[in-house]
């Protein structure tokens, strides 16, 4: 059974996709159990109540994504 968990949204609402049933894609920055806040993308329900997988990054790593995302053509 999983934890109980806290977090709290801290900036950085962007919408990446919109999905068919309410939920949609999002690269926010979020504290994790009172922790300092990093950007975080995964599905999120409309109301932010339920919450999908998703990949948590710190500021450096998601320069660094950035930075090789620009590097690769994307067709």
């Amino acid at each position: 059974m999983a934890e109980n968990f806290s977090f709290d949204f801290e900036g950085e609402h962007l919408v990446i996709s919109e999905g068919s049933k309410g939920w949609n894609l999002e690269l926010n920055k979020i504290s994790w159990n009172k922790k300092p806040a990093k950007y975080d993308l995964r599905s999120w329900s409309e109301d932010h109540e339920k919450m999908g997988k998703g990949v948590t990054l710190s500021a450096e790593e998601l320069k660094k994504l950035r930075d090789l995302l620009n590097s690769i053509e994307i067709s």
